[in-house]
């Protein structure tokens, strides 16, 4: 029998409202596998058992007395742990708020509380969401569902463990360089960035920047567009959040779910190893090809292209350092010594900056974003890997060379992620089966200018046409040998400072 956790959560919303499973147990069963294997990962450091059950009882009455139900109605969902919870520990990995309690929920999380959803617990991420190895000096390091010596990537490397092990059904996350698409390529699940503005964030310190966005994680397309269906909602904190007047622009991602699967063979598929400039792992390029002569038959169409990216890796520097100087310029200041290498390198890498390199890395990404609006004049869709490289050891901070050649920073092996982030288009990544290394593999799927939906729809329509296929199917980890596994805390490194 299938356990309630390993449910999706679109199939769990019905099972609730027709009440065959009870939010009371959906809970237990998420409660108990997370007892069963996080010790082996560590993804979800703090769990709030107490306020789950007490929220999950308040669900199943609210179906007893046969009361209109959210979206999200009963279902668990673990919550990233830079975004704020109100009365649960939120520490951004960093022991500066180690203890931490905010006193209101962040914008993405009330919107899932008021759909029903219940908050389970925090999952981990990088310190302050900087880089895409999950470890901090707070809760440690988290492991690799298929090999926990192995990096999660990240920044939402606790979220996408999670949801790999089926702790819980849907798990929040955000995106600046690949944070959300990075760990659901290390992890065979589903991360999405959305369009910028279209998930409302409040909370950005640079609030007409498009970097950072939040989004959805899920095990497959359909839940993380219903996810999404309930994240996306107008917010007039955000600036880039504009709408219509008398018109609920974000009202319209409702439509999404279940998405909409295109004829596939109407579409112009483009891919790319490497969008001209990203350093990806030869390993990586050869699986990718495979990927790409399985699907590439279901198009119109499928050409090797890229847009021109030209100017990427400075552009993302010196906007990504603008960001870490803005929001811990102070706190670097004040107290150095609390910070981690990665926030600190950042800051003091922003500090270098003048106007000057402002204007040109802002004139390059302008001119990126249009770039991209002619190669899309005739594509439909673009992919790439999702991510440049094999999972890597957790001990070792970031990866300094792909194939014998140096990176240039901490973030430097993202460049198939953070390219995108420049254009601010939509993007996804689908797991595709395993590499070579028996680890899972992203397909990062790329959409026009706005084109969320079509985004989902083509990731739904491939999710379809690979079911039942063993080697380009979602994998799974083995969950018998994580439960049976020594705790990831007792391995050496897991609380160090990087």
């Amino acid at each position: 029998m299938t356990e309630p956790c390993d449910l999706s959560a679109v199939d769990l919303v019905d099972a609730i409202a027709r009440k065959r499973v009870s939010p009371v147990e959906a809970l237990e069963s998420c409660l108990a596998r997370i007892a069963a294997v996080d010790p082996a990962v560590n993804a979800v450091p703090l769990v709030d058992a107490e306020g789950a059950r007490r929220a999950a009882r308040d669900a199943e009455a609210a179906v007893m007395r046969g009361d209109a139900l959210g979206a999200l109605h009963g279902v668990p969902v673990a919550i990233k742990d830079t975004q704020d919870t109100a009365g649960l520990r939120t520490t951004y990995g960093s022991p500066l708020f180690a203890d931490h309690v905010p006193a209101a929920d962040a914008g993405c999380v009330a919107r899932l509380r008021a759909a029903g959803a219940v908050i389970v617990g925090k999952t981990n991420t990088p310190e302050f969401a900087a880089g895409a190895n999950t470890r901090n000096k707070v809760y440690g390091a988290t492991g690799n569902a298929f090999d926990p010596s192995r990096s999660a990537a990240g920044s939402s490397g606790g979220s996408a463990v999670a949801l790999s092990c089926g702790m819980v059904p849907l798990a929040s996350g955000s995106d600046t360089g690949g944070s959300l698409r990075n760990p659901a390529a290390y992890a065979g699940i589903v991360g999405m960035r959305p369009s910028p503005g279209l998930v409302a964030s409040e909370g950005r310190g640079l609030g007409w920047s498009a970097l950072p966005v939040d989004g959805p994680m899920a095990r497959g397309v359909a839940d993380a567009a219903l996810m999404l269906s309930v994240l996306a909602s107008d917010d007039a904190r955000d600036p880039l959040a504009y709408t219509l007047p008398g018109e609920a622009v974000r009202g319209r991602a409702a439509r999404w779910c279940p998405p909409r699967a295109p004829a596939l063979k109407d579409l112009r598929l483009a891919f790319t190893e490497d969008f001209g400039f990203a350093p990806t792992e030869r390993h990586v390029r050869r699986v990718f090809r495979s990927r790409v002569e399985a699907i590439g038959p279901l198009f119109a169409r499928a050409e090797e292209a890229t847009p021109d990216c030209s100017g990427a890796d400075d552009a993302f520097a010196v906007l990504r350092a603008s960001h870490f100087l803005a929001q811990h310029g102070e706190a670097y200041r004040a107290r150095p010594a609390m910070l981690g290498s990665n926030v600190r390198a950042n800051v003091e890498e922003g500090l270098g900056y003048g106007l000057a390199d402002y204007a040109r890395a802002a004139t390059a990404q302008t001119r990126i974003y249009r770039a991209w609006q002619t190669f899309f004049a005739d594509h439909d869709v673009l992919v790439s890997p999702a991510v440049t490289l094999s999972p890597r050891p957790w001990a070792e901070p970031f990866p300094t060379a792909i194939d014998g050649t140096p990176t240039r920073s901490y973030f430097h092996w993202l460049a198939l992620a953070y390219a995108v982030t420049l254009a601010g288009h939509p993007a996804l990544s689908l797991p595709l089966g395993l590499d070579e290394a028996g680890m899972p593999f992203g397909l990062q799927i790329v959409g026009p200018r706005g084109g969320d939906a079509l985004v989902l729809g083509t990731a739904a329509a491939l999710e379809r046409a690979v079911a039942g296929d063993a080697a380009l199917g979602r994998p799974a980890p083995d969950l018998a040998r994580l439960a049976a596994a020594r705790p990831i805390a007792e391995a050496p490194g897991f609380l160090d400072w990087e």
